[in-house]
């Protein structure tokens, strides 16, 4: 027995040594990464999930009525939720956040389980969903710095976007086994649950304390602090330009993407088949970005970031450039690289260089401007192209995205900004007197339990599901 308690022990150690010093470590970084890693793998279900579920209730006009209902918010609320998070407390926010969505998301599942759903009941659930997502953006971005050292933000960061980048591939995935089993209301009773899990880890976080000397001992009133996360903003050069070239991305190169890209794929290459390839090579190249971020020291976040955006940017460029399906897909993957870079070293540069107590409100700003504005790029690139040409398009909507960012590369602050200096991290010598301790195996994230009864709960449910429909 012994033999076999030494192997498993040998395997626990392996493992950990594998992983990034901030998931060895016990510590509330590693709780967050873990209600993140599943609720991440949730919200891609969801869009899946509601897309087939609408479509089975109404139109397209009717979907497009849901997600823009989700898409609002940002707009509204975004601002509001950075400067809230800042005076509340960021995993007071997230917490209610996940919360609503948890709720809101049971509530969706049960009106398509029970075949009561209607298309403005769906709208307005979605409503409720985006106004609890648009506040929860700023304070995770707020919330990071206090979880982990200074020395392990980078890494922290990149870890965070990882689950992003392979939750596209897996989320979408999940949820076309489970509405092929059952159907879409099983699938978002999964997402669900997800958030459920990241509540309870939200909710065991015991937050480091960052230091800030300007700190204020009384929360600031709401429009105050609004304007001043608008000062951080506003006397920062670098942060000002990046926020327009980042606007720019999400009005002009984005929509070109999402929009004109399966129309392209559709009228000049192989149909969805092409359009898949390379989006499976774009991810394959966030993925590839992530690790890089993850591993590589980069002392000049800001410059790196830019130097990514430009890369980033040339996204509708390399879908109009009528190199057919490879040579598309495998530009898009060193695309993918970009991007990935471009926002693990932003959202870095903001949490290095704005005062903690700002954090969350500045990147507001971020959210607001970049996601809140990119419907209007949605809305315009198919008329421009019905107007100019496909290509034409395509090329000018990059264009534009280039130049905004080699403005903001050309700042002389984003060339000379550098990370702040950090004392790196001393590990406790150990007296000869004391004994050495084993070390710590490697503990699932808490909530874990939970979410395997929750998953087996919807497991259940798709099962009588589909007994139901085959009677």
């Amino acid at each position: 027995m012994s033999g076999r308690y030494a192997s498993e022990r040998m395997n626990r150690e392996a493992v950990q040594r594998g992983l990034p010093a901030s998931l060895r470590e016990p510590g509330p970084f590693r709780l967050l990464f873990w209600g993140q890693a599943l609720s991440v793998i949730g919200d891609r279900i969801t869009p899946v999930a509601i897309a087939f579920a609408v479509l089975g209730l109404g139109s397209a006009t009717d979907l497009g009525l849901v997600l823009a209902a989700g898409g609002v918010p940002f707009a509204l609320f975004g601002l509001a939720g950075g400067v809230w998070s800042d005076r509340v407390g960021r995993r007071r926010v997230m917490l209610g956040s996940d919360i609503l969505r948890a709720l809101s998301q049971a509530l969706v599942a049960a009106l398509l389980l029970t075949g009561s759903a209607e298309v403005w009941m769906l709208a307005a659930l979605s409503f409720v969903y985006g106004t609890a997502a648009s506040v929860f953006m700023p304070a995770l971005v707020g919330l990071i710095p206090q979880t982990v050292s200074a020395p392990r933000l980078q890494e922290a960061n990149a870890l965070v976007a990882l689950t992003r980048s392979v939750a596209n591939f897996a989320g979408p995935a999940v949820a076309g086994v489970i509405i092929a089993a059952s159907g879409s209301g099983e699938a978002i009773a999964v997402d669900a649950g997800t958030f459920a899990v990241s509540a309870l880890c939200l909710a065991r976080l015991r937050l480091r304390t960052v230091p800030d000397d300007a700190a204020a001992d009384e929360p600031e009133p709401f429009v105050a602090g609004l304007r001043a996360g608008w000062h951080e903003v506003r006397s920062r050069a670098w942060l000002s330009w990046g926020l327009l070239a980042m606007s720019t991305y999400h009005v002009f190169v984005l929509p070109a993407v999402f929009v004109l890209g399966p129309t392209l794929a559709n009228r000049e290459l192989d149909g969805s088949s092409s359009w898949a390839t390379i989006v499976a090579c774009f991810g394959i190249g966030s993925v590839i970005g992530n690790v890089a971020a993850l591993r590589l020291p980069l002392p000049r976040p800001v410059f790196m970031a830019a130097v990514a955006l430009v890369g980033a940017s040339t996204q509708a460029l390399i879908i109009g450039s009528g190199l057919g399906t490879a040579g598309i897909a495998a530009l898009e993957l060193l695309a993918g690289i970009c991007v990935a870079l471009f926002f693990t070293l932003w959202d870095l540069s903001i949490q290095e260089q704005i005062p903690p107590r700002s954090v969350s409100r500045v990147s507001a700003y971020d959210f607001s401007v970049s996601v809140g504005l990119m419907p209007l790029g949605m809305a315009v690139c198919g008329p421009i192209a019905d107007a100019i040409g496909l290509h034409a398009t395509l090329r000018w909507m990059s264009a534009v995205g280039i130049v905004s960012a080699l403005a903001w590369l050309a700042q002389p602050s984003v060339r000379a900004l550098r990370r702040p200096e950090v004392e790196p991290e001393v590990a406790p010598e150990r007296t000869r007197a004391e004994p050495a301790e084993p070390p710590e195996p490697l503990a699932q994230p808490a909530g874990w339990g939970w979410f395997g009864w929750l998953l087996a709960a919807g497991v259940a449910a798709a099962v009588l599901g589909s007994r139901r429909r085959a009677g």
